[in-house]
Order: C-alpha cells, then sequence, then structure tokens
C-alpha cells in the first residue's frame, strides 16, 4: 500500500489504456510522491493498470489499482 504522505488535490486527469487508445477522464482529489485518489464517473471498464496523466503538471505515470468503488479508485505508481 502506498506509504507517502497525501496532499488534498482537485486536477483534470485522464486515464489511458489499450495501447493509448482509450482513454476515461477523471479527477485527481489526492496525491502522493507514489499514489493517487482518483475520481471517475463509473470505474466499470478500468483496466487494473494504466497510465494516468495530468497535462497541467506534464505528469504521466503507470499505475495499478490498489482499491476501487463504483466512482473512486486508489492506485499505486509501478
Amino acid at each position: 500500500m502506498a506509504k507517502g504522505p497525501r496532499r488534498r488535490v482537485l486536477k483534470a486527469g485522464r486515464i489511458l489504456f489499450n495501447n493509448r487508445m482509450s482513454s476515461i477522464d477523471c479527477t485527481v482529489k489526492t496525491l502522493a510522491d507514489d499514489a493517487a485518489g482518483l475520481d471517475v464517473i463509473s470505474s466499470i471498464g478500468v483496466p487494473e493498470t494504466f497510465n494516468l496523466v495530468i497535462r497541467a503538471d506534464a505528469f504521466e505515470t503507470r499505475c495499478r489499482i490498489v482499491a476501487q468503488t463504483e466512482r473512486h479508485i486508489e492506485v499505486e505508481f509501478c
């Protein structure tokens, strides 16, 4: 599980998967050096691993889902 301190943020994000051919918009709600909390319209269909992009920060990293509900996903960075 993620170890770094989390800070609350409100950033537009994008989940990329299927060789970058598919994407889902998300809102990044919490962020740490090694993890994030994402809100989505629906977590159905989100693959276990994907790339998270935060354009405003020129940030992109590979993620793995560690917990999810219908509209929230907790990820660790790979």
